[in-house]
């Protein structure tokens, strides 16, 4: 019997600035598409089994979109404009934006199939040629019809088949009237207020095992030490600063942030957690095991390395990929996650028809490990949940449900969960002998740290952090929680991703922006007056995104 956990990872950095207001609009539009139809997938197929990881800043900005909706007080630029009474009072600048926003999704899934969504997109750029002026001769039912179109493509599929009249909407394709867009705004805040208790109640009826992140999704070795970056990478650039000031601090300030979060939300701390991006080095394990954390997920590449380092063969390792492995003296478990399969899923799979594509990774996952003498070897996939189905024709509805049917009735195959596999099979821990630091991206850190604007982007934070420490014990104690909570989001994963000539331009202009404002805000609370440098942006970025998509993570990243 192989036993296969599939691990969804739920992330979304703090998309919000100084004021409240939401800079970018991914949090509720993934949560309207993907979060919602991931739980209905799961309801829909009660004997199948999953890992489910929500990263707690994306729980608390679900929270905040809830009382948004609640107060009748939206702070998301975007979504207030589906329900503005008059588009047509947009100046120059508001449309330019909004228009901009709503053409930001994946062009051959979620506007071509739409007659109306394509006409619109058409007449646009035909104006576009024209010079930026054209955008002012848009009229008010264009905008309105546009921002309606938009949200309906961010509508989950099983939404969709749920409430018949958006696609009665979609058939209308134009003339959207205030009443129809206040009646998607409304479905979007339900569907948002519906899913921690949907998720929730696939726990307690043991269907999925809910996971953690530390709090703010940070590359928590790197926190630690720089030089962690060179365990893989050895000659690689690091920062002009020799170490993150306080680190470990810094990174169980983060776990106990994500227990806590955690337990308020579902009931209870989780057992396990999957560390931001995968990474992890044998310090951040040790904190781990310190903290009680029975399990944790990495990715393939950092097995590899270490078997590597270690003087074992890595060139088939799936003996030690079916198998969870522990540090000698640490109690954390390590599951390391199968890159292959889980970027079939994530990266491959979106242009196949469902059934082939099922049918193909059944068979693959077989000959994987159906040879092994390891009875009961355990599979590890992970991927985000999120990103992968802007790609997948219906929003991977048909692909998802094959697949769960395809894995609930299959004989050899049984779908389980970390902690679960760990009760049943508590003799299968391997011991590896040392572990090299890395990351589920490439089994190294150069995603984050290497480049000369990801190295300067770590050097501002490093002299943020060198102010907060000289100067925070001197605040008020609301403000010293605002310091502390502000400098969690400055040290996310997300910042350092982006910076770099090889991502899309205006996604790096916007993280970067981003980015900046949050460690202004840093400075600003601590009292001190902002640097210099932070008014300079730290990478042109390069490319073009067609579409306005990216899919990042689960494998490549």
């Amino acid at each position: 019997m192989i036993h296969l956990v599939l691990c969804w990872h739920f992330h979304q950095p703090d998309y919000r600035t100084e004021d409240g207001r939401y800079f970018l609009p991914w949090t509720y539009l993934h949560a309207t598409k993907d979060y919602a139809d991931m739980a209905a997938h799961l309801e829909a197929q009660p004997d199948m089994r999953a890992v489910v990881n929500f990263v707690p800043i994306l729980l608390e900005q679900l929270d905040d979109y809830v009382e948004q909706f609640r107060a009748g007080s939206i702070r998301d630029p975007l979504l207030a404009a589906l329900v503005a009474p008059d588009l047509g009072h947009y100046h120059h600048a508001q449309r330019r934006s909004l228009i901009e926003s709503c053409f930001k999704l994946n062009f051959p899934t979620m506007v071509d199939p739409f007659p109306g969504y394509r006409r619109l997109a058409r007449l646009w750029q035909a104006a576009a040629e024209n010079g930026e002026a054209e955008v002012d001769y848009f009229s008010a039912q264009y905008l309105a019809d546009l921002v309606t179109w938009y949200h309906l493509a961010w509508t989950g599929e099983t939404v969709r088949r749920e409430h018949a009249w958006l696609v009665e909407m979609m058939e209308k394709g134009s003339g959207f009237d205030l009443e129809e867009r206040q009646a998607l705004y409304r479905l979007i805040g339900e569907v948002i207020a519906d899913l921690i208790p949907r998720y929730q109640s696939l726990a307690e009826r043991g269907q999925i095992e809910l996971s953690a992140t530390p709090h703010s999704h940070p590359i928590a070795p790197l926190l630690i030490d720089f030089q962690s970056a060179r365990e893989a990478r050895p000659g690689l650039h690091l920062p002009a600063a020799s170490h993150y000031p306080d680190g470990p601090a810094r990174v169980q300030a983060h776990v106990d942030a994500a227990l806590a979060t955690h337990a308020e939300h579902f009931g209870k701390a989780p057992d396990g957690l999957w560390p931001a991006e995968g990474s992890i080095s044998t310090a951040t394990l040790e904190l781990f095991s310190k903290a009680g954390v029975r399990w944790v997920a990495s990715g393939e590449g950092v097995l590899r390395h270490s078997l590597h380092h270690a003087g074992l063969d890595a060139s088939q390792p799936f003996d030690w990929l079916a198998s969870p492995c522990r540090l000698p003296g640490q109690s954390t478990v390590t599951f390391f996650r199968d890159d292959h399969l889980s970027d079939l899923i994530g990266f491959e799979y979106k242009g196949w028809f469902a059934q082939d594509a099922v049918r193909h990774f059944l068979r693959t996952l077989e000959d994987r490990y159906k040879h092994l003498a390891e009875p009961d070897p355990v599979v590890t996939v992970v991927l985000d949940g999120e990103n992968a189905w802007e790609y997948y024709p219906y929003n991977g509805w048909y692909f998802l449900s094959e697949l769960y049917q395809g894995l609930a009735e299959h004989p050899h195959i049984r779908v389980t969960t970390f902690s679960e596999y760990l009760d049943l099979y508590p003799g299968n821990v391997a011991e590896l002998p040392e572990l090299t630091a890395g990351s589920w991206v490439y089994g190294d850190f150069t995603t984050w740290m290497g480049d000369p604007a990801k190295n300067r982007a770590w050097d501002l934070l490093c002299a943020a952090k060198a102010a907060y420490d000289k100067h925070v014990a001197g605040l008020p104690e609301e403000r010293r929680r605002e310091a502390e909570l502000q400098l969690r989001s400055c040290e996310s994963s997300d910042w350092f991703w982006w910076f770099g000539d090889y991502n899309p331009g205006d996604s790096v202009a916007a993280f970067d922006k981003l980015y900046r404002a949050k460690l202004k805000r840093l400075y600003q609370l601590l009292g001190l007056a902002v640097p210099a440098t932070l008014t300079l942006s730290l990478s042109s970025g390069g490319g073009h995104m067609e579409g306005g998509g990216v899919m990042r993570r689960g494998g490549h990243g």
